[in-house]
């Protein structure tokens, strides 16, 4: 498998966290030579290790914050 190159740019927030360290998060994310994106993943301490994510332009992240806030929660 090839390395790939990211650069978290800004941590926006921890949604959750495991006894293990690993701790689920909000962050600005750049992926390779492309336009950083907001993304949510499952990182290791040391932010070596990640889960599986997913990525979202401004624009996706702005709908979904919509679709939350109508939800009757």
């Amino acid at each position: 498998m090839s390395d790939f190159k990211f650069e978290i740019q800004e941590t926006l927030g921890v949604l959750s966290e495991k006894d293990t360290g690993w701790s689920k998060q909000l962050t600005f994310t750049q992926w390779g030579e492309n336009e950083p994106k907001y993304d949510i993943r499952e990182w290791g301490p040391s932010f070596d290790k990640m889960g599986k994510g997913v990525t979202f332009s401004r624009e996706e992240l702005l709908r979904l914050r919509d679709l939350l806030n109508d939800m009757n929660l």
